[in-house]
């Protein structure tokens, strides 16, 4: 049996309970210049599925001169990806990447054994104003490849698939969900999907899938006759038929969830693993800071800095 802290054979299903299993109210939190809501892990739930971490950024308005600038810092054992609604963000890592994330593309980097990699919004961007709004998740690799050499992978918005239809458009960003694929490759069952709602329309959750979620960006839904705004993430119990009506206003959702994993996961700073064993050695490394010829190198172009492991 796969592992879900949640999951209890004695527990009822179906109409003896409530559809859905937990609410979460994202934490939030100031990081100088914009906010950031983070949803997972939370108290009751480290994962849904294979996401361990669920952050939204912004709204923010930066001035002219400001934006982001998250110096090179490292990963271990997860994939993540940052998924925006406006600005962009330039990704530089030690794979030697160079790329400016956009709206509506998927960049996913694969931490495995290690990678490191910077976030800023520079050049240009700082010479006017300019907006930010997004979604940056991890997903935890199952163990058997959490020693992985880093990978990072592009998809631009045009090749990701998008239904159509009954007042809804959705976009599959990761993973597998209603009959289609997206182009980037997963290592456990996932989907991730980012779905615009006009006033009324129903969406259904993938029910191929043992763990859902759902975070509303903006706007309202309604599920089994419950009310949910904007801000809070949705944790549905495996097999039920679950359905996200949108509000008057519309809405925009993201739907998220998979197996399982195959354990609970550590976490400390930015390094997650199956066992505390790899999150000592990954910090040991990092703080030994042997760029050369150590476990983590910095980005070509920005290597001038780095973020410090804390204490």
């Amino acid at each position: 049996m796969s592992w879900n802290p949640a999951l209890d054979p004695e527990i009822p299903v179906g109409d003896a309970v409530d559809a859905i299993e937990t609410v979460i109210v994202p934490r939030a939190r100031d990081l100088g210049g914009f906010e950031v809501r983070r949803a997972l892990p939370a108290p009751k739930r480290q994962m849904v599925g294979p996401f361990i971490f669920f952050d939204q950024m912004g709204p923010a308005e930066f001035l002219t001169g400001q934006g982001i600038d998250v110096r090179p810092h490292p990963h271990i054992g997860l994939a993540t990806v940052t998924y925006l609604y406006k600005g962009k963000i330039h990704h530089r890592d030690s794979l030697g990447t160079d790329q400016w994330i956009e709206p509506g593309a998927v960049n996913w980097m694969v931490a495995g054994h290690g990678i490191t990699h910077s976030e800023r919004a520079d050049g240009d961007m700082r010479k006017s104003p300019h907006s930010l709004l997004g979604l940056q998740t991890w997903v935890a690799l199952p163990e058997k490849d959490e020693d992985l050499g880093a990978v990072f992978e592009h998809a631009p918005k045009e090749t990701l698939p998008l239904l159509e239809g009954e007042g809804k458009q959705v976009r599959l960003i990761l993973g597998s969900a209603y009959g289609e694929t997206a182009p980037v490759k997963v290592f456990s069952e996932t989907f991730y999907a980012d779905a615009l709602l006009e006033a009324g329309a129903s969406i259904p959750m993938p029910d191929n899938h043992e763990d859902r979620g759902l975070y509303i960006l903006t706007g309202s839904v309604s599920v089994s006759g419950q009310h949910f705004e904007a801000g809070q993430m949705l944790v549905f119990r495996p097999g039920d038929r679950i359905s996200a009506r949108a509000g008057d206003a519309g809405a925009r959702v993201m739907l998220l969830g998979g197996a399982t994993m195959d354990g609970p996961r550590h976490i400390w700073w930015n390094f997650v693993a199956s066992s505390k064993d790899r999150i000592d050695a990954a910090k040991e490394a990092w703080r030994a800071g042997d760029w050369a010829h150590g476990r983590f190198q910095l980005p070509p172009g920005d290597d001038a800095e780095f973020i410090p492991a804390p204490d």
